[in-house]
């Protein structure tokens, strides 16, 4: 498996290591001993799925309890995929690191606790998994606003205003959570 470092050093692109021959392809998408040796000794509890068509946009999510890390990545279609940092104690709080991911590069983002998630779909449709370190909790959910002027994500919108849900539409600023 290879890492590559982001901006934000506690978020990693992974690739894993892609076996190729005439039937088609092989890798294996997680291996503890290999993401050990990586450092990342996280505990995946629950597996979630989503599919989106082509400018649907998802989140900014994240727990304020029970909060999740996140092994994220694509089984279908292109996405754009973000990380904001919610650490109140890091040197990078409030600042965003973003990826496009695909089934075609097989990689994939390991997104620490402590951080909100969304992606925005670039290809006519999508389908997304990502394996979670702590179980959905509805009651400590919260939604960051997308597109917070602070914030200041460049998505790579192809229309002027994504799909978006209520839920999302109504997240709140980073300002109001350093207030």
């Amino acid at each position: 498996m290879k890492v590559i470092h982001s901006e934000i050093p506690d978020v990693l692109i992974l690739e894993p290591r892609i076996f190729t021959d005439s039937r088609g392809f092989f890798f294996e998408t997680y291996n503890e001993r290999a993401f050990a040796e990586l450092g990342l000794h996280e505990r995946f509890v629950q597996d979630n799925q989503s599919y989106s068509k082509r400018g649907v946009l998802r989140g900014l999510h994240f727990q304020i309890e029970q909060q999740q890390g996140k092994l994220v990545r694509a089984l279908s279609g292109e996405i754009f995929d973000v990380a904001v940092d919610l650490r109140k104690t890091s040197p990078s709080f409030g600042r965003w690191v973003g990826f496009t991911i695909s089934a075609q590069n097989h990689q994939m983002i390991w997104i620490p606790k402590g951080f909100a998630h969304g992606f925005y779909t670039i290809s006519e449709q999508a389908e997304v998994l990502y394996k979670v370190t702590d179980f959905y909790a509805p009651q400590y959910e919260r939604t960051l606003l997308w597109n917070d002027p602070r914030l200041a994500i460049a998505w790579p919108l192809e229309e002027s205003e994504p799909i978006v849900s209520e839920k999302d539409q109504a997240g709140m600023q980073l300002s109001k959570m350093t207030d």
